[in-house]
């Protein structure tokens, strides 16, 4: 038998005490967390920065784990609380207060309405966090049933507060569900004839106008949410109809490259938003109708705790319970904001299927007021991104009501081999696994995405889609990595086919990559004609645009990219032999590092001497040909510049879009997903686009159909 000592009451106290200020000081910032978290959420669309997604990171998890671990607090201060309070009746507000503060972190838990997921990994774990948070709720119950019946007077207050922590925490829960992809297959699933005439999506798919006309702001709402309805189960690889490809393909061909952009942004926007956030749970009557329940239960609550409050009897506790009442409501009134001016609320109050508009209506006057709250929002949120972010790379920057970042990440193979790291950094880095987040860091640029390079790729794309008349003809050009576009030239340019036909995905990137930087900085280039210029712009930052691709997000590009990351160390390796030779002031330059900072001319000359050294290499060099990629990418260069300019520019742009679309129509539907957790990446837009166009293999033909 053990007989255990009894503590000492001092120290009994002084235990207390500690846990009294980590409770207070857990509870804080759990209500800090959560208003920075629903203000912030909103930045993940229109991202851009490394630093600001590690941020929402970082304060997602420690939102979730301060609120564990202030229940755990309270909790397991049961037993010893309990037994001093029946003695002690001078400690039983302080404790039952503690209490009080229990449904506020359940409240925490549910989480913000603009982060409900941090990434579609979480929706797949809707089960698991059901369970996990039906846990915390009978832990909460059970604290309640070991102090409330001591105290009559917080009973109810504390009772209202764990009924909103409750519907809080099966919101959550909900949108996990539906965010999941057996939700989004259940809800895709075709159903019987008797409810299919029923559907408000057949319905508004007859009402689908295809003309030339501009598309007004509240139109491009209505359109893309119809579109996101049918197009939605691309996300988990359901194949869709071919009437649905021959009337979006219709759609979108009579459509201007601006409309198709903004309807493609914001279906990809309700998109996010089933996936990430509660709106579409609860933009719903059953979600009205708990929303206006906790709106009134946590106001209730307030009135009755003050209600019942001595006010001399002020101290830390109470001051803190005030907070977190008075935090709540800021929280219920900012989550009822965002949940009004949504473009959910839009498609709600005016679907596609509502054709009597009338402007003196209250309806029409209240959506023209949420239609411009919206733009003013996502406004502000682009002012705040470029306030905190990299002037130097956007600053000619535009404020308009964009949905997503609308920005190039570039990534250039010689800038990356001449301002390579030493090797002992490099060990270094890679040892604290943190390689991949300086590179992105250090060498990657964001650039503004020009009209010029989304005009240039929808006419590219559309000039594909009126040839696709059949699926056939559909999948042939999807597949091709660049034989279509080098095909359709005329012959008098030379013949670039064996340069795309000989090679795999990754050495025809790398190898054009190289051979487009060359070009873009050889010192004959003349710049005095703006389409030129304007095409030469376009394929250098796509160029560096798919290299980035591959190197920064390898997970994203596996299916087509398979052995990107080596072939692209090989290639490193290989340049740094070659310029190593041909560069003598390139060991020069290492060692003068350490003494000043090279100017941005002083690197421009760097890079000059360095593509002029690749455009030299010459074809009897037997020491170079086993560098395949500098060589092959010479020889590519050489043929370039043969070509007129205005020929050479076309050629290379129209090969870069082809790149783009080869690997936007081939990378798995989920890495997609994952992308819009993190702003998007222009290359999702992209994939959704021809999928409007009726470009890929995500449709069959249906029986009856005769094509």
């Amino acid at each position: 038998m053990i007989i255990t000592k009894p503590r000492d009451p001092c120290l009994l106290q002084l235990d207390d005490y500690f846990d009294e200020r980590e409770l207070r000081i857990c509870i804080l910032l759990s209500l800090s967390l959560q208003i920075f978290l629903i203000v912030a959420g909103n930045f993940r669309r229109l991202v851009s920065h490394k630093w600001i997604v590690i941020l929402l990171w970082l304060a997602y998890l420690l939102a979730e784990m301060l609120a564990i671990f202030g229940l755990g607090l309270i909790v397991s201060r049961q037993r010893l609380s309990s037994q001093y309070c029946k003695e002690k009746d001078e400690d039983h507000d302080n404790n039952h207060l503690h209490i009080f503060w229990a449904p506020f972190l359940l409240l925490h838990l549910g989480g913000p309405d603009t982060i409900t997921a941090f990434a579609p990994e979480d929706n797949e774990l809707w089960l698991r966090h059901l369970f996990y948070l039906a846990s915390q709720c009978i832990a909460v119950a059970y604290a309640f049933y070991q102090f409330l019946e001591y105290n009559d007077v917080l009973r109810t207050p504390t009772i209202l507060m764990f009924l909103c922590g409750i519907i809080k925490c099966a919101e959550r829960t909900c949108a996990l569900y539906y965010g999941s992809a057996n939700s989004f297959r259940n809800s895709m699933l075709s159903r019987p004839d008797s409810e299919a005439k029923d559907d408000p999506r057949n319905e508004n798919t007859a009402l689908i106008k295809t003309n030339k006309d501009a598309l007004s702001h509240l139109q491009v709402l209505q359109y893309a949410f119809l579109y996101f309805t049918a197009f939605k189960g691309l996300v988990v690889d359901l194949i869709l109809s071919i009437h649905e490809r021959n009337q979006s393909r219709e759609f979108f061909l009579a459509k201007s490259c601006d409309d198709a952009f903004k309807l493609v942004e914001v279906e990809l926007n309700y998109l996010y938003d089933v996936l990430f956030t509660k709106l579409s749970v609860l933009h719903h009557k059953i979600g009205y109708f708990f929303r206006t329940l906790s709106f009134i239960a946590v106001v209730a609550s307030f009135m009755l705790y003050h209600s019942h409050q001595r006010k001399h009897d002020l101290h830390n506790d109470v001051v803190i319970t005030y907070t977190l009442l008075i935090g709540a409501i800021v929280l219920e009134v900012i989550a009822f904001y965002m949940l009004l001016f949504t473009d959910w609320t839009v498609i709600r109050l005016r679907p596609l299927s509502d054709t009597t508009p009338n402007s003196n209506s209250w309806k029409d006057k209240f959506l023209s007021w949420i239609l411009v709250a919206n733009n003013t929002r996502s406004v502000f949120l682009q002012w705040f991104l470029h306030l905190v972010g990299d002037k130097d790379h956007h600053p000619e920057l535009e404020y308009t009501d964009c949905r997503w970042a609308g920005c190039l990440s570039t990534f250039n193979l010689i800038h990356y081999c001449l301002h390579k790291r030493s090797n002992r950094k490099e060990s270094i880095y890679n040892f604290f696994g943190l390689v991949g987040f300086l590179n992105e860091v250090w060498y990657v640029k964001p650039h503004r995405l020009t009209h010029n390079i989304t005009g240039f790729i929808f006419e590219e794309l559309k000039k594909k889609s009126e040839k696709a008349h059949s699926l056939a003809m559909a999948k042939e050009i999807c597949s091709s990595k660049g034989e279509w576009v080098l095909n359709e030239m005329e012959d008098d340019l030379g013949n670039f086919l064996p340069f795309v036909a000989n090679f795999n995905y990754d050495d025809i990137l790398l190898v054009w990559h190289i051979a487009t930087e060359v070009c873009y900085v050889d010192s004959q280039e003349q710049q005095n004609n703006k389409e030129r210029c304007d095409l030469r712009d376009t394929a250098k930052k796509l160029s560096d645009y798919m290299l980035y691709l591959m190197v920064m997000k390898p997970d994203m590009m596996s299916a087509v990219s398979c052995f990107g990351e080596i072939k692209f160390r090989d290639t490193c390796t290989e340049a740094a032999d070659f310029f190593g030779t041909k560069l003598p002031e390139l060991n020069k330059r290492k060692f003068c590092k350490f003494f000043r900072r090279e100017s941005i001319n002083e690197k421009e000359a760097l890079q000059k001497k360095a593509c002029e050294a690749i455009l030299n290499i010459s074809t009897e060099d037997e020491m170079l040909k086993d560098k395949q990629i500098f060589f092959i990418a010479s020889a590519l260069a050489k043929k370039l510049k043969a070509v007129p300019s205005d020929k050479k520019w076309l050629i290379i742009s129209k090969l870069w879009v082809e790149q783009l679309s080869y690997a936007a129509s081939h990378i798995r539907s989920y890495a997609h997903a994952v992308q819009l957790s993190k702003g998007g990446e222009f290359i999702t837009i992209v994939w959704l686009l021809m999928a409007h166009f009726g470009l890929g293999d995500q449709y069959e033909i249906n029986l009856g159909n005769p094509e």
